[in-house]
């Protein structure tokens, strides 16, 4: 895969790992935090973005969410220590370290 096919994918997982992680968090604070309705409706709204952008990467459905799946750990942690005050511990950089290593196999290790 060229070099910038790899900086497309991982900005595709970058942006649907955002969509997923904020629309989630957006309908947490409406459900859980007590906020109005038009939060979840934005959140519901961003979700929806969220599954169309992994369509737009380069490899088939089964390693494009596998792969994800490092990236959603990685970028959990952070929305979690920048907007909730989570700070990560050195298990969590650990784990989530193998799991980015796990992602660069999968996705972009040459075939």
């Amino acid at each position: 895969m060229s070099a910038d096919k790899v900086v497309s994918s991982v900005f595709l997982f970058l942006v649907a790992g955002l969509c997923e992680i904020g629309g989630g968090w957006l309908v947490w604070q409406w459900l859980r935090e007590g906020r109005q309705f038009s939060w979840g409706l934005i959140g519901a709204l961003v979700l929806i973005l969220y599954g169309i952008i992994p369509t737009l990467q380069p490899s088939h459905f089964g390693r494009v969410y596998a792969a994800y799946g490092g990236f959603f750990i990685v970028l959990s942690l952070l929305w979690g220590w920048m907007l909730d005050g989570d700070v990560p511990d050195h298990f969590d950089l650990l784990g989530g370290s193998i799991s980015l290593l796990g992602v660069l196999i999968m996705m972009y290790w040459p075939r």
